[in-house]
């Protein structure tokens, strides 16, 4: 057989993902009957595995690192760096999924009408998800782990900088499934880097059910426009942390530090530190000394040059830029609401935070951003389903419809209404 014939045998890319699409649509139906006790079996197995399996996984990760070096920013090699720390959290991160509470089935309410007609309003799974996502490696176990535990197939798409960290990591999804007897086909990923493979996938909706990007503006943007299939999406992470008149200096410091530095390249990272005036003159300029001297490019109104001559003038894209990485911008506002204004502006319905000791002050600030998440005396740093005791999350939307915030196992399902009658006929 010639060169020419052999290639004429393979399945072409649209092949492929037609392939892949049924096979997912096919195990969707088995998962949505599988018992909690099935699933959770496969959820410990692979756990184990991928424990089991971490030299393979860290020499996989070696390797992508090694071809993004030079080519990815300091925060984007953080977010594909696995260490032993990090693959023994995707596990525990695993165990913890398989212990939550089975949604599937629950009753969500239940009521009688006059009739004798009894009703129940019933989770079930979406049936197939569609997961695209950028760097993070972990978000492979993360995403198929939910997607298992609540009954749906999952195809995920990762990022092609880490294509082998994800694919050493699916290896232990698998192999969690086989141990379970579960179909493999309930967690795949696309097994290219090509980028044609995402155009194919969002316009599956036949076989998907959900599409769930993951990364950055470019990429949510790309989906949006592009899928013909419901989005569940961010589009920044543009959060904020603002530091009321009735904030204590200690708490501000460190809550502000912890929130922008701790991890500079996820979503929760804060972006804009926002100071009251009335306490500027005292809390100002520590709290900026602490970023500076942490390694915190510090971009600041004029208010804010004035404390610290290495901060660096804010221009106003500033306000509106989510950096992932040591950046933060800094504006001295006029009290809680010039600071709810401002988020109200610039924010991206993210992630925001009040520091204060005023109850007041605070549930003005919570009742009054309109985010996924808000805070009050919390770093944004726990904008995280595992941190609300989700297990884990496939991402934080900022959604209206559906789902809003960590979107966890609950996230992941839909409901039915289930009618009960003896014999009622509709007058």
């Amino acid at each position: 057989m010639s060169i020419a014939e052999q290639s004429a045998d393979l399945p072409t890319l649209e092949q492929q993902m037609q392939a892949i699409g049924a096979g997912a649509r096919t195990a969707s139906l088995a998962l949505a009957q599988a018992s909690a006790e099935t699933k959770n079996k496969a959820l410990t197995a692979a756990a184990t595995a991928l424990r089991d399996q971490r030299p393979a996984i860290l020499a996989a990760n070696a390797e992508d690192m090694a071809e993004a070096e030079g080519r990815l920013s300091k925060a984007m090699l953080d977010r594909l760096k696995l260490t032993d720390e990090r693959v023994e959290a995707m596990a525990t991160g695993v165990d913890e999924i398989a212990a939550l509470a089975d949604p599937v089935g629950d009753v969500i309410a239940s009521w009688e009408r006059p009739n004798g007609l009894k009703i129940s309003r019933v989770r079930v799974p979406l049936g197939v998800i569609g997961i695209i996502y950028e760097s993070r490696p972990n978000v492979t176990a993360d995403a198929g782990a939910l997607c298992l535990k609540s009954g749906n197939a999952a195809i995920l798409r990762g990022g092609s900088e880490s294509f082998r960290s994800s694919s050493a990591i699916h290896a232990a999804l698998v192999a969690g499934l086989e141990a379970a007897g579960l179909p493999a086909a309930a967690i795949q990923r696309l097994p290219t880097r090509d980028r044609a493979a995402v155009g194919l996938m969002l316009k599956m909706a036949d076989s998907i059910d959900i599409i769930v990007p993951r990364g950055g503006r470019s990429l949510i943007e790309r989906v949006q426009a592009e899928s013909r299939i419901p989005v569940i999406a961010h589009l920044d992470g543009n959060c904020h942390v603002y530091v009321d008149a009735g904030a204590g200096l200690e708490m501000a410091r460190q809550l502000t530090v912890n929130a922008k530095l701790r991890r500079t390249g996820i979503c929760g990272a804060a972006e804009t530190l926002l100071v009251d005036a009335a306490v500027a003159g005292s809390h100002l300029g520590p709290i900026v000394n602490d970023l500076l001297e942490a390694g915190c490019e510090v971009r600041g109104d004029a208010a804010t040059q004035a404390v610290d001559p290495r901060v660096v003038a804010a221009g106003e894209a500033d306000w509106d830029t989510e950096y992932l990485d040591a950046i933060i911008a800094v504006k001295v506002v006029d009290g809680v609401d010039a600071a709810i204004a401002h988020i109200r502006e610039h924010g991206s319905q993210h992630t925001d935070c009040i520091v204060t000791d005023e109850a007041a002050a605070a549930e003005r600030f919570l009742n009054r951003v309109d985010s996924a998440i808000v805070l009050h005396n919390a770093s944004t740093q726990y904008a995280d389903g595992g941190e609300f005791g989700m297990g884990a999350e496939i991402g934080i939307s900022t959604n209206r419809l559906h789902a809003r915030g960590p979107v966890g196992v609950e996230q992941l399902t839909s409901y039915k209404y289930v009618v009960r009658g003896d014999g009622q006929c509709r007058p």
